[in-house]
């Protein structure tokens, strides 16, 4: 058989394993007009990874799963998350070796419902998740942990996050009262190899313990960035790059006066970027950059605020030398407005990672968080674990106007789902009275959809069970990619005779 006729049939067959129904065709002679469009269809399986959530034997943590209701999507479906070290125990019993089976930490039920979990102090392992069927598509975990004293006290927030091969966290550190660790969990039955860079102002940082790092079939490892240089660094851009396999990977950055937070992976390297929901009473923002490439970047630094794009006085442009980080500090850049933070070339485009660090609250009760640049919302993004009164929603919309409809589900103990729709002027940032489930009991989860208009970035900030504390934690929301686009497609079985 020919080569050619080969590789249709395994593309045929791969599209088939990811939709259950394509098939392949020939071209059509009469054009591209005649071609119907692609489908785009609920994904059937989604991993997620959430990382170990705490070394503080006062850890609370929280699991909250949710799955939007998709349209086209199976009549049934299962997921579950389990401990890293045993990902493929997912009920009570025992097993064909008589070894008992572990319960989940999360089981997830129905879709539009969501589902939570908890537990409590050090030894929280990671975790491992998987979904099929109608609980596939947009399914979302958030990990939420609550610290009462000590190093990185507050809130600790992190969307677990799917598999990939390659993470950028800028905004890390080495710095004297910082203790950052990286995280990394292996979903796969096979070991994950990667490679752990670190670039500070002067460039990459000399050291050999973070090249081939091995990660156990089904397992996790943590690295405190300090072992990997002895270099002290304020700022710090972390890449992680995958030799073999894929992973989850994330920055647990701890404070000792500022308390601390997940620092997720930023959006992959792009010339226009935005970091999204600045609180508006953050007392301090730190601007984190890093370009990748050979050549050096200038931007122009705006804040979409609510009345529309302004320039920070005395941050107009920033330069980001290539190959090197840079941090500024921004101050009280949102002067208690709702803000995003806006980056475009001034000349020509070079891609740039970014994140900032915001601060909360003055003196012994301050709190940090970070905010990553973050891809539009798209299609459809959900933040879980919203709370009654501690949960602010952030919506911004910087290069067009735009509508979005959020929903608030049910609660995890019970409520009525709710529904607002938002018309957002061009380049501002509102946060918006989002709605809450009626009679809610228990958390709940927020929906943002985009109806129309140019690209919506969106973030969900969370305070702590203390009012009195300025801790909390932000998590953007990206576009969920709850639906693949697949090609439609004819059965031609003359295809295999050509």
């Amino acid at each position: 058989m020919k080569r050619t006729t080969l590789s249709l049939i395994a593309c045929a067959t791969a599209l088939a394993a990811v939709t259950g129904f394509a098939a392949v065709s020939a071209p059509d002679d009469s054009g591209p007009d005649t071609a119907a469009p692609a489908a785009r269809l609920p994904v059937e399986r989604t991993s997620l990874l959430c990382p170990a959530p705490s070394t503080s034997d006062l850890a609370e943590t929280a699991y909250t799963s949710f799955t939007p209701v998709t349209k086209g999507a199976d009549d049934k479906g299962s997921a579950a998350l389990v401990a890293a070290e045993r990902a493929d125990a997912t009920d009570e019993g025992e097993d064909e070796k008589g070894e008992k089976k572990e319960k989940p930490v999360v089981q997830p039920r129905t879709p539009g419902t969501p589902v939570d979990g908890k537990t409590t102090g050090a030894d929280a392992p990671a975790l491992i998740g998987t979904a099929e069927g109608n609980t596939a598509p947009g399914w979302t975990v958030q990990q939420t942990t609550e610290v009462a004293a000590g190093t990185g006290r507050g809130v600790q927030g992190v969307n677990c996050t799917a598999p990939d091969t390659e993470f950028w966290f800028p905004g890390a550190s080495t710095a004297t009262g910082r203790t950052d660790y990286v995280h990394l969990t292996n979903p796969d039955d096979s070991a994950a190899v990667v490679d752990i860079e670190l670039y500070g102002k002067d460039g990459a940082l000399k050291s050999t313990v973070g090249e081939g790092v091995t990660v156990p079939p089904h397992g996790s490892e943590s690295l405190l960035l300090s072992t990997l240089s002895d270099v002290k660094q304020t700022d710090l851009t972390v890449h992680v790059g995958v030799r073999s396999g894929r992973l989850g990977a994330a920055v647990q950055a701890l404070d000792d006066k500022t308390g601390g937070d997940w620092l997720t992976a930023a959006a992959d390297p792009a010339s226009d970027l935005v970091m999204p929901g600045i609180p508006k009473d953050a007392t301090a923002v730190r601007l984190v950059l890093f370009t990748p490439g050979g050549t050096d970047a200038d931007l122009k630094v705006r804040l979409a605020s609510p009345s529309g794009l302004i320039t920070p006085a005395g941050h107009e442009t920033v330069h980001v030398k290539a190959g090197m980080t840079t941090g500024v500090d921004l101050g009280e850049v949102t002067r208690g407005e709702a803000g995003s933070l806006v980056l475009t070339p001034t000349d020509r485009s070079v891609p740039v990672v970014a994140a900032v660090r915001v601060v909360r609250g003055k003196g012994d009760e301050q709190e940090s968080a970070f905010i990553p640049a973050s891809e539009p919302v798209g299609a459809r993004a959900t933040a879980a674990d919203n709370r009654a009164k501690h949960t602010t929603l952030a919506l911004s919309a910087p290069d067009g106007a735009a509508k979005v409809k959020v929903t608030a589900s049910a609660g995890t103990e019970g409520g009525t789902p709710a529904t607002k729709t938002y018309t957002l002027k061009a380049g501002t940032t509102q946060n918006v009275d989002a709605p809450v489930p009626a009679g809610l009991k228990g958390s709940y989860a927020l929906t943002v959809e985009t109806v129309s208009g140019g690209p919506v970035h969106a973030s969900r900030t969370l305070t702590g069970s203390d009012d009195d504390v300025a801790s909390f934690t932000v998590q953007t929301l990206p576009d969920d990619r709850g639906t693949v686009s697949v090609p439609n497609a004819d059965e031609d079985l003359s295809v295999l005779q050509k």
